[in-house]
């Protein structure tokens, strides 16, 4: 393919070495001369491993050069990267001129071009930039409508430096936001001799996967160094704390606990929190992030009830409040914290969880429904059907397999409020999810 790359700085001259030794003509655009020079003498702009052998190959191979002139560059390729910086500023929003300027660029050169055309951003941008600033600009400055002579797909990369060379040869993942299947088809082609899951996305979603990537990047390294901020007193090794930590690929390092969702509760993670944090305090160490756990938590129970006192109705009817589907714990259940304020507030609720129902009759928490709850356990009916003939507002607060069907069977003038996404569904009419 013939490509153009805005920005020859570190993810522009990473991205221009790599695709012109894959046999792509590639040219790098820069406003800076003293680049453009390096680039054109066989020479690399940025100090990285490997970037500038492979630069002076596609150089010597007549498969690299660099220009300014941005009309020779979008009029001879068939795709365009755009790789400037979006910098901080002093507020903590992205500078986003570079990307504005450039596309503005490029858009007055694809006015007069005959020929389909793809835009393609790697540059880190908040969710929301490509369909508020990207795409307006290029309408904007080429006179033409998105899909008619240009596409656009966003394409964010995942190179750590030092070793960004083999990052891009084998990335964790190959992310593509697009609006039209063209422009992501092209921007696929570039990556599918790769050993690396694709993914075709929406833009917004491609978007905001990079900053979450790289938020958990640094909670990660924070987190890391508050286990080990407590380890050093207490005469523990950190590092084979962690080392030990991360052998645990179910749980520790993997896709449980990172599904959006409502508040953790349980017997277990509230109070070792709160044990850790004591014995922190008692140590006068500082450990913000670890101190944030709690308060977050209860942040996101606060947020579903204003999400359901929000919704103007009085009768609600909550479906599951056990801490999670399967058990009959009540203990610190996040479900339960809602349930009684909203009591506090004069709801008619009604409640049903077939493993409390069962566990107020027999079991070991019989005492605690009965004796420690006997405000909430007076609430409980016997079928879901109670709670559907009852309820304006209809809670799900765990998983339950018998929960599933219950938005798609909802009348006229009731809602559902989602606290662990029981369907595949975006907030809309009738439905209402607490992060989605």
């Amino acid at each position: 393919m013939k490509i153009s790359i805005f920005g020859l700085g570190y993810v522009g001259a990473v991205s221009a070495a790599c695709l012109a030794n894959e046999g792509h003509t590639v040219i790098g655009v820069d406003p800076q001369q003293a680049k453009i020079d390096l680039i054109n003498a066989g020479k690399t702009p940025i100090i990285e491993e490997k970037v500038g052998e492979l630069i002076a190959d596609g150089v010597a191979q007549k498969r690299l050069f660099a220009t300014q002139d941005v009309t020779r560059a979008v009029m001879e390729t068939q795709l365009s990267l755009i790789c400037v910086g979006t910098p901080s500023q002093p507020n903590g929003g992205l500078n986003l001129s570079y990307v504005e300027r450039v596309c503005e660029e490029i858009g007055a050169v694809i006015k007069q071009k005959n020929e389909y055309h793809a835009v393609v951003c790697r540059s880190t941008m908040i969710p929301g930039t490509m369909r508020t600033l990207v795409i307006p600009t290029l309408e904007k400055a080429s006179g033409k409508k998105l899909g008619e002579g240009f596409g656009v797909a966003i394409n964010p990369e995942f190179l750590r430096e030092g070793s960004a060379v083999y990052d891009y040869n084998h990335p964790p993942k190959v992310v593509i936001g697009s609006m039209d299947t063209q422009s992501g088809d092209l921007t696929q082609s570039l990556y599918d001799h790769l050993d690396a899951p694709m993914i075709r996305t929406a833009l917004d979603v491609a978007e905001m996967v990079k900053y979450t990537d790289n938020v958990w990047h640094a909670l990660k390294v924070c987190f890391g160094n508050e286990i080990g901020t407590i380890c050093k007193p207490l005469g523990v090794d950190s590092h084979q704390v962690m080392d030990i930590f991360c052998q645990d690929k179910k749980l520790n390092l993997s896709p449980y606990y990172l599904k959006p969702g409502f508040a953790f509760g349980g017997s277990c993670l509230p109070k070792d929190v709160r044990a850790l944090l004591y014995k922190a305090r008692s140590l006068d160490l500082n450990v913000p992030i670890l101190e944030s756990i709690i308060p977050s938590n209860e942040r996101q129970i606060a947020r579903g009830i204003e999400l359901i006192t929000g919704l103007g109705s009085r009768k609600v009817g909550v479906l599951g409040f056990s801490f999670k589907a399967g058990t009959d714990d009540l203990r610190e259940s996040p479900v339960v914290t809602v349930i009684e304020h909203l009591i506090g507030k004069g709801y008619d609720l009604k409640l049903y969880d077939s493993n409390v129902q069962l566990a107020r009759l027999v079991g070991a928490n019989q005492d605690y429904i009965e004796n420690r709850i006997p405000h909430i356990s007076r609430l409980m009916v016997d079928s879901i059907d109670q709670i559907m003939q009852h309820a304006e507002i209809i809670i799900i607060g765990n998983n339950s397999d018998a929960f599933k069907e219950i938005p798609n069977q909802i009348r006229e003038g009731q809602t559902v409020v989602d606290l662990v996404r029981i369907m595949d569904a975006k907030s809309g009419e009738g439905y209402e999810g607490i992060c989605w």
